[in-house]
């Protein structure tokens, strides 16, 4: 039991005690004799007690025994005034009335009590107490009234209420204006909420101004503190003989790095060799722990931002460039530091041994996915003039690539390993940062070998350290809700699919029942039918969200008992720390002290880098869409062919080719009065029994675009000629 479980013990221990009195968290501490220092982490036990609904809040502000009525989760609120609460472990978020709501503002940590009654399907509830304010800053449109005090106009959809603003606190801002501002007060249902501006990022039409906003938006750091970069400068940049000392020399071993044209931050480098017999792949990754130590500036900063955010204009790093770009870049023709993980393979594409060892290496190439593709695509590039020449010696390399790539492939896909093949976009912007192109990411040979030999590692690494029963970070994908996956069995029957139960014969299924390999299967027999993009999205959305955590409990996707984040420490914390993990290991110095000192992190280290990796998805999604709606004010009047990628009840969504989705409103859909039936997720004439779906092929025209709300308007064109 570590320290964090013991203080939660003596607490719940505690509170039982008929005759404890309820106090408030500094007459707890001294009451526990908790030393100033350790305040901080008794406030986190305290509060992940309230989440778990062992202690509740008087109102008054005191610590006291649940009587198992009160739940602790997050507000979520709603445009129109209403919200839901995320209940950690709860599968179902409740639903709080708008009038029920006690004033709770979007991401408040509030007490609910559940209320007898539904609305929908969701079991309704009510805010009994706000514990803790989830936000202290919006970003918005500032407008300016008569009276000259104005209004902040939140860009985050979710908020109902414009943030009032006093005279005296607007900072000079004008109408248009792109502010942030801090809330001062959080209002009542009647009253506004009250805030001053901070920081005025600039006029709305000016460019970047839309981009900032979404940074600022989702709180991502963008400077680095001056401590953090004066650690990163006084880095060396070369590596010294000293720092290869009991390092597996890997210098005279072929290696090359496959990455985008225009990557900067090479963090995995890969070796392929076959003695006739079995296949050795080496996966190396950039020693990152070398120069990021514990607890340093460097390091809490990592921590802090979790991941790096690639948004459409800009990359913001998890580390500083000195070093992202720079030592710990596997740049070709100079000594790096690396992990490496070497693999044996055999010719049927199974790992049967490997070896886990800090390297010093030497990148022979840098390679392009594109250069890559185009000498396995046509092999005789390497004999003519030009580019590819000087890759002529390492050529055979990458026909062993290819060969090992597929074996690999073909292993997980007979596990039952899912593999969902949707378009993702990217955006090329003009010098002002105006979307001028917008194109599907092209998957190919080259992206699948990579993906293949990281992927590898990855289980490799998260087997050996599992049985090694060490605390470890594993990237986890819990099976698909059973409410889900029944509704996705039931619908596909309609088209004569089932998806087997484990064990038995019957096409009805459950979370417990369904195994990767019959999603899989139900993809493969799809593939090329009518309604394979209409079963392919609705099996995607059975899926739940991966994340990490310090229990291994697998992954659904691929299929595997045992998977981590090993290949990617520049620009993801949970793989940087396990880096930590292995080197101690390997040097014989994880004794129980340094195993103990992990137990009592990890668990935070875990779930802070899912809410950040979730916090940079959602910028990078909202920055898309905003740019593809910028695109396509360009095209307002214009016809496209499409397909309809979802079906709801106020509406289809049509994705175009280039990936850009809008959507036609049902009032909008001519010829009769359409309903949603949900059973079959299609819209529905009701006089002419006419359907929609997902996955038919549809032709629209732009009717309207709204860069605030980041949406896109569709109107059905049928019979007409673009």
């Amino acid at each position: 039991m570590d320290i964090k479980d013991k203080r939660k013990k003596v607490i719940c221990d505690l509170v039982k005690d008929p005759l404890y009195v309820p106090m408030k968290e500094k007459e707890l501490a001294s009451f526990l004799q908790v030393a100033k220092e350790d305040r901080e982490k008794l406030r986190e036990v305290l509060q992940e007690l309230l989440a778990e609904g062992k202690l509740m809040l008087t109102a008054k502000g005191k610590y006291m025994k649940s009587d198992g009525s009160v739940l602790t989760g997050t507000f979520i609120s709603n445009a129109k005034g209403f919200g839901f609460v995320e209940i950690e472990g709860r599968e179902e978020d409740l639903f709080i009335p708008e009038d029920k709501t006690a004033g709770a503002f979007h991401k408040d940590i509030v007490q609910v009590t559940p209320l007898p009654g539904n609305s929908g399907k969701r079991q309704e509830g009510q805010v009994v107490k706000i514990i803790a304010r989830g936000m202290s800053h919006v970003v918005g449109t500032y407008e300016r009234t008569r009276e000259n005090f104005g209004f902040v106009l939140p860009d985050n959809g979710k908020l109902s209420q414009d943030i009032f603003i006093p005279k005296e606190r607007s900072k000079g801002a004008v109408s248009g204006h792109k502010v942030v501002a801090e809330i001062t007060d959080y209002g009542t249902n009647r009253r506004s909420p009250e805030g001053k501006i901070v920081e005025i990022l600039g006029h709305i039409n000016d460019p970047g101004v839309d981009i900032m906003s979404i940074v600022r938006g989702y709180e991502l750091p963008l400077e680095f503190p001056e401590k953090t970069l004066q650690q990163a400068e006084r880095v060396s940049q070369e590596v010294s003989e000293a720092d290869c000392l009991g390092r597996r020399d890997l210098r005279d071993l072929d290696m090359v790095t496959i990455d985008g044209e225009d990557a900067k931050d090479l963090d995995d480098a890969v070796s392929v060799s076959f003695d006739g017999e079995k296949y050795h792949l080496g996966v190396h990754i950039a020693d990152v722990t070398n120069y990021v130590q514990e607890n340093s500036a460097l390091d809490r900063e990592a921590l802090k931002r979790g991941t790096s955010v690639y948004l459409v204009d800009r990359v913001i790093p998890m580390l500083p460039h000195a070093l992202s770009n720079g030592i710990c870049s596997l740049n070709a023709g100079v000594d790096r530091l690396a992990l490496s993980c070497l693999m044996t393979i055999d010719r049927k594409g199974e790992i049967t041994d490997y070896e886990i060892c800090e390297s010093v290496i030497r990148v022979n190439q840098r390679m392009s996915y594109r250069q890559v593709k185009s000498m396995l695509e046509d092999e005789t590039l390497v004999e003519k003039d030009g580019e590819y020449v000087q890759y002529r010696e390492l050529f055979p390399m990458f026909l062993l690539m290819r060969e090992l790539s597929s074996l690999l492939r073909g292993e997980r896909k007979k596990r039952g390993s899912i593999d969902f093949d949707f378009p993702e976009c990217k955006i090329i912007l003009d010098k002002d940062g105006r979307p001028i192109e917008i194109k599907a990411y092209e998957r190919n040979v080259a992206t699948d070998i990579i993906e293949d030999f990281m992927l590898a590692a990855n289980e490799t690494v998260a087997q050996h350290f599992y049985w090694m029963e060490l605390p470890f970070v594993y990237r986890v994908h819990d099976v698909p809700d059973g409410d889900k996956i029944q509704k996705l069995s039931t619908f596909i029957n309609n088209f004569g699919y089932y998806m087997k139960a484990v064990g038995r014969t019957s096409s009805k299924v459950s979370s417990e029942e369904i195994h990767p390999k019959e999603i899989q299967k139900l993809l493969t027999k799809i593939e090329g039918t009518p309604e394979e993009p209409m079963i392919s999205r609705l099996a995607l959305r059975s899926m739940k969200q991966a994340k990490y955590s310090i229990e291994c409990t697998g992954h659904f996707g691929l299929a595997c008992r045992y998977y981590c984040h090993f290949t990617s420490p520049i620009r993801r914390y949970p793989d940087l720390q396990i880096h930590r993990i292995i080197k101690e290991q390997l040097r014989g110095r994880l004794r129980e002290e340094r195993v103990s000192h992990y137990r009592e992190i990890l668990p935070q280290v875990a779930k802070h880098s899912s809410e950040t990796e979730r916090r940079a998805d959602e910028a990078e999604r909202e920055t898309d869409k905003l740019k593809k709606v910028e695109y396509m004010e360009n095209y307002i009047g214009r016809c496209f062919e499409g397909v309809i990628s979802g079906v709801t009840s106020w509406g289809i969504y049509v994705e175009l080719h280039n990936t850009v989705e809008g959507l036609i409103h049902v009032s909008k859909i001519p010829g009769d009065y359409y309903y949603y039936d949900e059973s079959k997720c299609e819209m529905v004439g009701e006089v002419t029994g006419r359907t929609f779906k997902l996955g038919m092929p549809v032709k629209v025209q732009v009717d309207g675009c709204d860069r605030f709300n980041r949406t896109i308007d569709f109107g059905l064109v049928e019979g007409r000629e673009e």
